[in-house]
């Protein structure tokens, strides 16, 4: 496996943190990029395969020098989350900044998380699924909404795109255990550790997995 260089939106986040750390730990470089440096643990910032771009995504400032820059990144990874002072189209309009950025600087492999309550067209939904979509639309329609809008522009783009669906994810810890694939039948019960995803994200990354298909993600 070639060590790669990746940039990273949502360093900082829940489950940015694992990623990071287990993409360095397989050997991979990262392009940090954060809102503020300080979030990010000093061994991570201190590490000479970690480069900390600070902007704003959600603007666009900063998004071109982390995918570009004096040496452009062989892979982008989007693990932005939504919090409750984030603007309704967070990850809308930082797809749409990021999208423009690879495509300027000729870099076509992005991962990217979204919830698994995003459908594809004629996608066959379990009762579980469906009682989950509904609480969705329910309790939290406008992240949904978001997550849709982002995922038709990243199936609109050029790149060379993989949707990985989550679940309800937790901190729990790394155990490697955890299913995939784009026909998995998902429930309100099921879970994924942040840090399983991960590495979920960096095996679609390292064995090309899943290119312009949109799997889910759950622990076993």
């Amino acid at each position: 496996m070639a060590c790669m260089r990746i940039a990273v939106f949502g360093a900082t986040g829940r489950t940015g943190r694992p990623l990071v750390d287990r993409a360095l730990d397989r050997g991979h470089e990262v392009v940090a990029f954060v809102r503020n440096p300080a979030d990010l643990p000093s061994a991570v910032r201190d590490d000479d395969r970690v480069s900390v771009i600070e902007g704003d995504a959600y603007g666009g400032d900063g998004v071109d020098r982390a995918i570009g820059g004096d040496d452009p990144v062989d892979a982008v990874v989007s693990v932005l989350g939504r919090s409750s002072e984030s603007p309704d189209d967070l990850l809308t309009e930082a797809g749409r900044h990021v999208l423009a950025a690879m495509d300027r600087h000729g870099v076509e492999r992005l991962v990217t998380l979204v919830g698994a309550g995003v459908r594809e067209e004629g996608e066959s939904v379990s009762l579980g699924g469906k009682v989950m979509g509904s609480l969705l639309k329910l309790l939290a329609r406008s992240t949904l909404e978001d997550a849709v809008d982002h995922v038709e522009s990243v199936r609109a783009s050029d790149a060379r795109w993989t949707v990985v669906r989550g679940p309800r994810l937790t901190d729990g810890p790394h155990t490697g255990d955890f299913r995939h694939g784009t026909g998995l039948a998902l429930g309100v019960r099921d879970a994924a550790a942040r840090a399983n995803v991960a590495e979920f994200v960096l095996d679609c990354l390292e064995q090309d997995l899943y290119v312009h298909e949109m799997p889910k993600v759950a622990d076993t």
